[in-house]
């Protein structure tokens, strides 16, 4: 199908002669994902269909108490320092976005009242703006109104480099005008294709201006809304213990009518995988459990009791290890793995390009992942169209031996390679957590095959994937040779989730350590592609540039991608979710009920 024939079905789809499901089917079999196909029909003045859970209750309450598990357990409630997921999921329960986005990728306006469009005026035809008109009558959790002055707010202290929001890279780029008290209207610098970023999923959520006004810049660490959030989501917080619990009861004045159906929610954090889905499908204590990361036989078995069932979500994220290039030994100005220094081994492109040699996906993805990923070599594998078509992988332990070899790291009498006194000695890092450290095991048997000493290291879940600057251990620090974890891509589209390999998002101290690419390995023909397709209207060469940055770094054996990653949880059966593999797991909790 050529370009023209496309526009030809996009036209019989605005006359009503050709169904949007058959287009969307249309557009899949030649290899445009649903979300892609989405924005497509969007561009082109047509409604997005949601996609979203039939809601059944007539009433709002009545539903009893929902109880969530998230064995990595949150430590913050700032969703603009939600670096790790499990605070991204916490943070959402209580602050909104003016939209999400569905299991489809489409567009569902939360705090807006419509989702932005050429026929309601709300997209320019020269990709430069962007006007949202916002919901009205909504209140946050003290009874303030909300209003275009929060959400203009929300862009002046996301935008703010003091501020070390890790959703800076959304915001600071733009220019956020109060139209009216219910309009705000977003400037873009150049034209932008991907328009629907900041306010939108994982990253737009909307602060109150009256509870963080006096905590912008260097001051943003200090507000008590980080741990006693004030939001507009369907519940009001009752009690945060960092690392262990949250309670929140219904917001009675929920600005959707008959939402949310239970009366409280309790969302526990700490254990480990494998209790967590032991206490939803065995033992019911729990209403569910987030990202199964659990052996697939193991998970069978529990499915066997009857109790509950997996929820198994297609999405972007990708399982991957980072080499790093820095080196995470020595202290430069404060801080390790700083970017002003090389890794006195990793930085030899032979090493890392022998290690991802000595991968075996497939063993990882049959006997330890199942149903939760599927092995790649691309680290973006969603939607179709942005997949490199030439990244491959093998698993080969000769040939990994033979480019050593050639480069000149000769096995030692200890077995070990080494050259010029540097010894192919690694620290291999990830959370705690069986299928990772069984994944560890088989790598660290290959890598011994062809004398690659590693030393494995498990740091607990909530340490890992936290935001404390004041810990060593974080994946964002990186202070390890290598590490390894899944990495979440928020929407149906790659550009953001690209982000993390560009040179101005590096993670160091001045940012907190909250720079999206934590592998601190920059490239500038990978920014230069990535410039380009911030502004690039037309699909197919946007595309094109975004592939060009995947490949980039994985060509350069910099990102070693594993596993594409399904979205794995567990739910009794009688709960009835809404899950979106392009949004957090909360993105749509307002409409969770019990059947």
């Amino acid at each position: 199908m050529n370009e023209n024939e496309i526009r030809k079905s996009i036209t019989e789809v605005q006359q009503g002669t050709l169904s949007r499901r058959s287009f969307m089917q249309t557009m899949a079999a030649i290899g445009i994902a649903a979300p892609v196909a989405s924005q497509i029909l969007v561009w082109n003045d047509v409604a997005m269909a949601d996609a979203t859970l039939p809601y059944k209750p007539t009433k709002a309450g009545g539903g009893g108490p929902l109880k969530i598990l998230l064995w990595q357990a949150p430590t913050l409630l700032n969703p603009h320092f939600a670096l790790g997921t499990k605070d991204q999921i916490a943070s959402r329960v209580f602050f909104e976005p003016l939209a999400g986005w569905d299991k489809d990728g489409n567009l569902v306006p939360c705090l807006a009242a419509e989702a932005p469009s050429k026929q309601n005026g709300g997209l320019s035809p020269d990709g430069l703006s962007v006007t949202w008109k916002l919901k009205q009558g909504v209140r946050w959790h003290d009874g303030k109104p909300f209003t275009a002055d929060d959400v203009v707010f929300t862009w002046q202290y996301a935008s703010d480099l003091a501020t070390a929001a890790y959703t800076t890279g959304s915001y600071k780029d733009i220019t956020v005008e109060k139209i009216d008290d219910h309009t705000v209207k977003v400037l873009f610098k150049a034209p932008t294709p991907f328009w629907a970023d900041p306010f939108v999923g994982s990253v737009g959520p909307i602060l109150p201006k009256h509870h963080f006004g006096d905590y912008v810049g260097a001051k943003s660490r200090e507000a008590p809304g980080n741990l006693k959030p004030v939001g507009t989501g369907p519940y009001k917080f009752v009690e945060f213990k960092p690392g262990d619990l949250i309670r929140a009861e219904r917001n009675p004045d929920y600005h959707v009518k008959n939402q949310p159906h239970f009366d409280t929610l309790e969302i526990k954090g700490g254990g480990d995988a494998v209790s967590a889905a032991r206490a939803v499908l065995q033992t019911g204590e729990y209403d569910y459990a987030w990202n199964m990361q659990v052996e697939e036989e193991v998970l069978k078995r529990m499915e066997a009791s009857g109790k509950g069932k997996l929820d198994v979500t297609p999405s972007g994220n990708v399982e991957f290890i980072i080499l790093n290039t820095t080196d995470p030994w020595t202290e430069v100005d404060g801080e390790r793995s700083s970017p002003k220094t090389k890794h006195p081994t990793l930085s030899d492109p032979a090493v890392r390009r022998a290690i991802n040699l000595l991968i075996d996906r497939e063993s990882i993805q049959k006997f330890i992942y199942g149903r939760g990923g599927v092995a790649t070599a691309s680290f973006v594998n969603a939607p179709k169209q942005f997949k490199s078509p030439k990244l491959k992988y093998e698993f080969d332990v000769d040939k990994a031996n033979k480019i050593l070899d050639e480069a000149g790291w000769a096995k030692a009498a200890d077995g070990i390679r080494e050259k010029d006194g540097k010894k192919l000695k690694f620290v291999f890092q990830t959370s705690t957590n069986a299928p990772r450290q069984k994944t560890q095991a088989i790598i660290k048997q290959a890598c011994q095959k062809a004398g690659i000493e590693i030393e494995i290291k498990a740091v607990t879940a909530s340490v890992f994937f936290s935001s404390d600057v004041g810990n060593p251990d974080t994946y964002s620090k990186f202070y390890a040779d290598m590490e390894m974890y899944n990495t979440t891509q928020p929407q149906p589209d790659p550009e953001r989730f690209l982000n993390q390999c560009v040179s101005w998002e590096i993670s160091n101290k001045e940012n907190k350590w909250l720079g999206r690419n934590v592998s601190r390995w920059s490239d500038p023909e990978a920014d230069k592609a990535y410039k380009s397709a911030q502004n690039e209207l037309d699909p197919v060469r946007r595309a094109a540039l975004l592939i060009k940055v995947d490949e980039t770094f994985c060509e350069a054996n910099v990102f070693l991608p594993l596993l594409s990653r399904n979205i794995v949880n567990a739910g009794v059966n009688n709960l009835m979710v809404d899950m979106s593999g392009w949004d957090v797991t909360t993105w749509n909790l307002a409409s969770w009920y019990r059947s």
